[in-house]
């Protein structure tokens, strides 16, 4: 049940958000084998002054598109995986949106199955 919090300078259309979203979703399918359905995202956009991404760090040169996906998931999955889950949002991204893929910044955040609840007060996933 991975959450994904999507965040952007704000200026982009309904549809490009919308594109965002489909393919991270995509991703989540086909890298992180999420079940079908599986589909929570929280998409913001920020003013630019509120919206600091450093240009250059690492030697990687991002522009006021960057694109910042944070994925709130279940411990477990490999670093192949992850790599797979990284390259599908940058390729895609890039296909569909035009979207530099040294734009596209991910961070996975891993947690135990038992930190969820899906609704009525219970943690469906804990043992």
């Amino acid at each position: 049940m991975p959450l994904a919090r999507i965040d952007l300078a704000k200026g982009k259309s309904a549809e490009y958000r919308r594109t965002v979203g489909e393919v991270v979703y995509a991703a989540m399918l086909d890298a992180l084998n999420v079940p079908k359905d599986d589909r929570f995202q929280i998409i913001n956009e920020h003013e630019p002054e509120n919206f600091v991404i450093d240009p250059s760090y690492l030697g990687i040169h991002r522009t006021g598109d960057c694109v910042v996906i944070q994925l709130t998931l279940n411990a477990g999955r490999g670093v192949e995986q992850k790599r797979n889950f990284y390259k599908a949002v940058a390729d895609g991204l890039h296909a569909r949106l035009g979207l530099r893929r040294e734009d596209v910044f991910i961070s996975l955040v891993e947690v135990a199955k038992e930190n969820w609840s899906f609704g009525n007060g219970e943690a469906q996933y804990a043992s």
